[in-house]
C-alpha cells in the first residue's frame, strides 16, 4: 500500500436492493456514501428475468433493468458507485480498514455490508443454459409463472419442502427429487409434503439433465439404487439445496450463525462491531426477497446516520 488510504464516512460493500437502498438513504442524508458493487453488480436480480412482486412496477420489470433503476436513483442523490471487490477488512479499530481489489485501502467511519447470498446449484450445463428460462432458485419469486403447470423441486431440507408446498398451491403437480431415501427436513415439514396429494416424492433420485432449448420442457432423472432413468414432463425446475451468504471475508470479526449469515441485533442492522451494519441476504436466511432486502438497506443507512451523529462524525 504505497498511496495514502482514502477516508470516507459511509462505505457500502455490495450492491443489489439492499446496497442501493442504503445508498439512497445515506446520500439523501448528506453522508456522501461510496458503494462498491462487488463481483456481481446488482446482485442476484441481475440473473432474474421477470420481477412481478416488487411494489411500483405494475407491469413487472426485468431484473437487470430494476437494478439499473436502483443504481441511477442512488447516483442521482450523490452516491459514488464504483466497480470493485472488497477483498479484505480490518474491523479491530476505528476507522475501519477495508481493502479493495487487493490494493486500494479505505478508512471508513461506518461500513454497511450488503454482499448478499448466492444460491447453490447442481452444476449441470443445462441448468446454467436454462437459468431464468424455467430454472429458478426461488419459488416465491418465480412460481407464479408456472401456475397450473407441472414442476420439479430438487432438495430434501426445510427450504425444499417450503418451496414444494408453495408451488403445490398454484401448480398442477410438483415432483420432489430427493437424492437419498430420507429427508433432512424437520418432521413437521416432511409431513406437510407427504400429505399433499399434489406433491409426488421421488426417492433416491438424481437429476441428469434439464431438457429444453429456449425453455424447460422436462427433466431426465435417474434412480441411484435401480439405475432406472425416466423423463418428467415439467416446465419449471426449482433448485432448493440452499444458499451461501457472501460473508467469508468478515468471519474473523463478525458474529455469524453456523451457515455464515451475519447476526444483527434484533430490530436493527447493528453487528457485534460498532459502526458495522449488515443488511439484505447477507443477514437474512428466512425471507430473501428484494423488498425485504431494500427494507433492511433503509434500516442500515438510518442506523449508520444515527451512529455518526452520536459520535459527532456526521
Amino acid at each position: 500500500m504505497n498511496k495514502e488510504a482514502e477516508k470516507i464516512k459511509v462505505l457500502i460493500v455490495g450492491s443489489g436492493p439492499a446496497g442501493y437502498t442504503a445508498a439512497i438513504y445515506a446520500s439523501r442524508a448528506g453522508l456522501s456514501p461510496v458503494l462498491y458493487t462487488g463481483g456481481q453488480p446488482g446482485g442476484q436480480l441481475t440473473i432474474t428475468n421477470d420481477v412481478e412482486n416488487y411494489p411500483g412496477y405494475p407491469e413487472g420489470v426485468m431484473g437487470p433493468q430494476m437494478m439499473e433503476d436502483f443504481k441511477k436513483q442512488a447516483e442521482r442523490f450523490g452516491t459514488d458507485v464504483r466497480y470493485g471487490l472488497v477483498t479484505a477488512v480490518d474491523f479491530s479499530q476505528r476507522p475501519h480498514k477495508v481493502t479493495v481489489d487487493d490494493k486500494d485501502e479505505i478508512l471508513a467511519d461506518t461500513v454497511i455490508i450488503s454482499t448478499g447470498a448466492s444460491a447453490k446449484w447442481l452444476g449441470l450445463e443445462s441448468e446454467t443454459k436454462l437459468n431464468g428460462k424455467g430454472v429458478s432458485a426461488c419459488a416465491v419469486c418465480d412460481g407464479f409463472f408456472f401456475k397450473n403447470q407441472r414442476v420439479a423441486v430438487v432438495g430434501a431440507g426445510d427450504t425444499a419442502c417450503e418451496e414444494a408446498s408453495y408451488l403445490a398451491n398454484i401448480c398442477e403437480k410438483v415432483y420432489m427429487l430427493v437424492r437419498r431415501d430420507e429427508m433432512r427436513a424437520s418432521q413437521i415439514m416432511q409431513k406437510r409434503v407427504t400429505s399433499n396429494p399434489k406433491i409426488e416424492i421421488l426417492w433416491n433420485t438424481e437429476t441428469e439433465e434439464i431438457l429444453g432449448e429456449e425453455e424447460v420442457t422436462g427433466v431426465r432423472v435417474r434412480n441411484n439404487q435401480t439405475d432406472e432413468a425416466q423423463e418428467l414432463d415439467v416446465t419449471g425446475f426449482f433448485v432448493a439445496i440452499g444458499h451461501k451468504p457472501n460473508t467469508d471475508i468478515f468471519k474473523d470479526y463478525l458474529d455469524m450463525n453456523k451457515a455464515g449469515y451475519i447476526n444483527t441485533q434484533p430490530g436493527s442492522t447493528k453487528t457485534n462491531i460498532e459502526g458495522v451494519f449488515a443488511c439484505g441476504d447477507a443477514q437474512d436466511h428466512i425471507y430473501r426477497q428484494a423488498v425485504t432486502a431494500a427494507g433492511t438497506g433503509c434500516m442500515s443507512a438510518l442506523d449508520a446516520e444515527r451512529f455518526l451523529a452520536e459520535k459527532e462524525l456526521a
